[in-house]
């Protein structure tokens, strides 16, 4: 069974004798977060549970608050621009072409810290959080730019994260 954006999803449980994940450039499940557009490669949904990868385009000064994913895993793969990460109490920068990994139970964050837009692939392992960013988040809509959070998506983050095991760690 191949599965592509025309075609739907495999079924959980397919994956691994033979759902192939195939979602051509420029599709996916595209939702606003805030400012942010997450584009969904990869879901529980169509790998079983095995992970969770998504593109996303930050713009300059975006990022979500420091945190803690206690049991999943969280890498990053930045395509362009110029992120800052926190890694417990300390911050590096990770430019185009870098990678990140983040241990779970790590606290951390991202913050684009550069003067254009940043492109990157974040991944869970095991999938993780995309039904946090659907209940938040707004689809995407073409030839509309996202807006940033709104006080009341503020207060779904906070009222969210505890039901997906989520910990904030400002």
């Amino acid at each position: 069974m191949t599965t592509t954006a025309e075609t739907g999803t495999a079924p959980v449980g397919d994956h691994p004798e033979g759902a192939v994940v195939h979602h051509p450039a420029g599709t996916g499940p595209t939702l606003w977060f805030g400012d942010a557009i997450y584009t969904f490669k990869a879901t529980r949904e169509n790998t079983g549970g095995s992970l969770t990868l998504a593109e996303a385009t930050v713009p300059p000064g975006g990022g979500p608050p420091p945190h803690i994913h206690p049991r999943a895993d969280e890498a990053f793969y930045i395509l362009s621009g110029t992120i800052e990460f926190l890694n417990g109490e300390k911050t590096f920068t990770a430019g185009t072409g870098d990678f990140v990994f983040v241990p779970r139970g790590t606290r951390h964050r991202f913050r684009n810290v550069g003067l254009q837009t940043a492109h990157l692939l974040f991944m869970f392992t095991p999938a993780y959080l995309e039904e946090f960013f659907t209940e938040i988040g707004q689809e995407a809509r073409a030839g509309e730019a996202p807006l940033p959070l709104t006080p009341e998506q503020k207060q779904m983050i906070v009222d969210l994260a505890p039901l997906h095991d989520l910990q904030l760690a400002p």
